[in-house]
């Protein structure tokens, strides 16, 4: 039996299916406004059993297919609405019902915004959904939304879906941001505002080929004419304080929606790491081993500004403008550095200790100007935007080193300094097509991106009363590249099958020019992106599904760069003009029961994957972190996803994953040739969201990562970390007060360690990961009225980092 559902799911795209009986309607409130998600139950008319259950869309709208003859009735239900019976009707062919309309529920209106109980993980074609509006879920900020979307990893400050890096985009539009300012924009960004996450682990033809998997932000849609306003306020305490404070405001009218955000970021992080290099003689004998401790304590002020206008000129067009400001005049950095030098008997030979100052200023400006059209009555609709991106960095970095006796005698001394600066600018131009040919659905579209980045670099000797400039250490490094794409996708839905395909094409034209060092490297290069979903779906609790997708990895601008950033000045970071995209091939199959649990098992393998990976230099005793590519990294994993409301006052969310990692990469020291890397690993993530009363919430959130590879370096034990959130609600939830705790046991932070060879030198990275967060956010106005707060943002941005 179990052959024959395989090969009818097989061969059943290319099968002709009988006709099915549709029944439709839509569901409505006693004002006559669209209610969208609500549960609505096919019953049989004879015993209330029963049949098929759904829910409706954002627009109300509710479809059954393949609906027997027989005598029915609808069932329709929402929290905040009292239950709803349609008359009995009968189904002999398509039925067309009068709309189903949910009437309020006095008694419990004033907890909609904690007890709502819609699907909170829904799958799509090509995404799974994670819905977070009137949930407990948006009871923090966007960036802890993030964090706690099931199936996401937040490692070493950054996102990951299935182990890669994810790109994040906001109402389908990539945030341009660094990763810290990224987080810095969503800690600022109240949940309140968000709708749903879409996990989209292959993205579709729509999207940029650039990167990986994508986690979009969709925020919610503004239903109402009126003003609000909200002042919040946050301070956190780890070693050392941090506070925010911001305001919104929002209003609305028949034909303009304006939207204006402010938050100013105050942050006094601290961070120590742990190094060790062991050095070996040509005969693989130890040379000598160092120990490091170094302590970088940053202050930081940043001020963020959203604003968008969203200008209705008609009821088929909307005009949007929209700017993002993120202004950093102040992340200064001091760190303080000893290493402690051992001959291979283990005594203490000699130590140095550094002294460093880095000082940091740097602006990025994001316009953004939008057109949509809705084309006649069968949702076909025309769009089209501009983004101008303009990024500047100034660096300050001065390095002073005293090399002592054990005894602490001093023996020599040095200093230096360095001047980098970054200014990049951004033009991006997009037009997009959705509608119908025929019974398929269409997207086509094409885009334009130009970038023109310039990098510039002075060092300095300032040993004593010198102060000369290093020629040989200077650098002038300009960037520039032009993106041609154009895109197409078909997608069906027919029985109880699902298919969707595109094909992406994109000309890239690339230069990059160390004046300097005289290198110039010139890329010129057409790829085709294609994507393909197919989902079998025999029956509501079952559904099977493949997919494919090729996609590229471009390098930050950083990462070719060539000049260097001292830790000390025997261990340096530096870029590489040469780096080549990295091209990704994945594969994944999956398994979904009753929609709640959910089994992945797919391999992706990503050819001159790019990574920083650490080389030392045992004859000159120096360790050099270098942005390269790999030969290839590759991945197979098994995931399991389970989520479901245990009970009326508690939601829980399982996410499982075990996956082997491999790599490949030449090391630089020629002699070794080629080095492979593997591990085995697993990652657990459970999350639990209690109601104890409608205004008092509880969020228990747990991660476990038992070993993990990235570039050459391995996780050296089992990395933990335990959440609890607690929000309490006053004043009929005007006022909200989060008390929040992040990795509760302090055991986040572990040990990597690079081994192979001639090579080895670990690092214990260990930032203030331990924390208490009380935040406080108070709404006037007509605080029930959704805004359109979104950020707006473009593809190319991420690569400034």
């Amino acid at each position: 039996m179990k052959y024959t559902i395989l090969f009818s799911i097989l061969i059943a795209p290319f099968a002709v299916f009988a006709q099915s009986n549709e029944v439709k309607t839509k569901t409505i409130n006693d004002k006559k406004k669209a209610v969208g998600y609500a549960n609505v139950l096919l019953l049989n008319a004879a015993d209330s059993s029963f049949v098929k259950g759904t829910m409706s869309d954002e627009n109300g709208s509710v479809i059954f297919n393949d609906v027997t003859q027989g005598s029915y009735l609808l069932k329709a239900s929402f929290v905040g609405y009292k239950d709803f019976y349609s008359e009995i009707f009968e189904v002999q062919n398509a039925v067309e019902l009068p709309h189903l309309i949910l009437a309020e529920n006095t008694e419990f209106l004033d907890a909609v915004t904690v007890t709502a109980k819609r699907p909170v993980v829904q799958r799509k074609i090509d995404r799974y959904i994670y819905n977070v509006e009137n949930t407990v879920v948006s009871s923090g900020t966007t960036f802890d939304i993030l964090k706690r979307t099931p199936g996401v990893i937040l490692s070493q400050g950054e996102l990951l879906v299935k182990n890669r890096p994810a790109q994040v985009y906001i109402n389908d539009r990539k945030v341009y941001l660094t990763s810290d300012e990224l987080q810095q924009l969503l800690e600022g960004f109240a949940g309140v505002n968000v709708k749903s996450v879409e996990v989209i682990t292959t993205p579709p033809a729509k999207y940029d080929a650039e990167g990986g998997a994508i986690l979009n932000i969709v925020t919610s849609k503004n239903l109402s004419i009126g003003y609000k306003g909200s002042f919040n306020a946050s301070n956190t305490v780890g070693i050392l304080p941090k506070y925010a404070v911001g305001t919104s405001q929002y209003y609305k009218t028949d034909w303009l929606n304006a939207y204006a955000s402010y938050t100013f970021n105050s942050r006094f992080d601290t961070k120590t790491d742990e190094g060790f290099i062991q050095f070996f003689n040509p005969n693989g004998s130890e040379k000598t081993t160092w120990d490091d401790l170094f302590k970088r304590d940053t202050r930081t002020f940043s001020h963020s500004l959203n604003t968008i206008l969203d200008f209705t000129l008609s009821e088929t067009e909307l005009l949007s403008f929209s700017a993002n400001i993120l202004h950093t005049p102040r992340a200064n950095s001091d760190i303080s550095g000893r290493t402690e030098i051992y001959n291979p008997q283990g005594q203490l030979d000699s130590l140095y200790t550094t002294q460093s100052r880095l000082e940091n200023q740097n602006d990025n400006f994001l316009f953004n100007l939008s057109y949509e059209k809705q084309l006649g009555d069968n949702g076909a609709s025309l769009s089209a935007n501009a983004n101008y991106i303009d990024y500047t960095n100034d660096q300050t970095q001065t390095v002073a080193t005293r090399y002592l006796s054990p005894q602490g005698n001093l023996l020599n001394a040095n200093a230096f300094s360095t001047i980098p600066t970054q200014n990049s600018k951004i033009y991006t131009g997009q037009l997009d097509y959705t509608g119908n040919l025929g019974s398929w659905g269409f997207e086509a579209g094409g885009k334009f991106s130009g970038i023109n980045s310039e990098s510039r670099q002075e060092f300095f000797n300032t040993t004593g009363d010198v102060n000369e400039s290093d020629a040989i250490l200077n650098d002038n490094f300009d960037y520039t590249e032009a993106i041609y794409a154009s895109y197409f996708s078909f997608a069906k839905d027919w029985n109880k099958w699902s298919f969707k395909a595109g094909l992406r094409s994109e000309y890239t034209d690339a230069n990059g020019n160390s004046r300097t060092l005289g290198v110039v490297n010139t890329q010129q290069y057409f790829e085709l992106f294609p994507t393909i979903y197919l989902i079998n779906t025999p029956s509501d609790n079952h559904s099977f599904g493949v997919e494919y997708s090729r996609r590229i990895d471009r390098p930050r601008f950083q990462s070719l760069n060539p000049y260097r950033y001292f830790l000390n000045e025997n261990n340096f970071q530096e870029g590489d003009p040469n780096i080549q995209p990295a091209i990704a091939n994945k594969i994944k199959f999956n398994y979904t029961y009753k929609n709640k649990l959910s089994f992945d098992l797919y391999w992706d393998r990503i050819d001159n994957a790019m990574s920083v990976l650490p080389f030392q230099d045992n004859e000159n005793l120096t360790l050099r972190s270098v942005n390269t590519n790999l030969n290839y990294e590759q991945q197979f994993s098994l995931d399991l996803t389970y989520s479901e409301f245990v009970n009326n006052w508690m939601w829980m969310s399982v996410y499982a994953s075990g996956f082997r990692i491999e790599n490949e990469f030449n090391s630089l020291d020629e002699t070794e040739g080629t080095v492979a890397k593997r591990v085995n690993g697993m990652f657990l993530q459970t999350q639990n969201y209690i109601i104890i009363k409608p205004d008092l919430t509880v969020t228990v959130a747990n991660d476990f990562l038992s070993n993990f590879l990235s570039g050459s370096y391995e996780y050296n034990r089992p990395q933990y970390r335990l959440n609890i959130d607690i929000q309490k609600r006053f004043l009929d939830g005007r006022l909200i007060i989060n008390l929040a705790s992040e990795d509760l046991f302090n055991t986040y932070n572990i040990p990597l360690t690079s081994r192979y060879s001639n090579q080895n030198n670990s690092f214990f990275a260990k930032p203030e990961s331990q924390k208490i967060r009380v935040g406080l956010r108070y709404k006037f106005g007509n605080f029930k009225l959704r805004d359109n707060s979104r950020e707006t943002s473009a593809e190319e941005e991420t690569r400034l980092q």
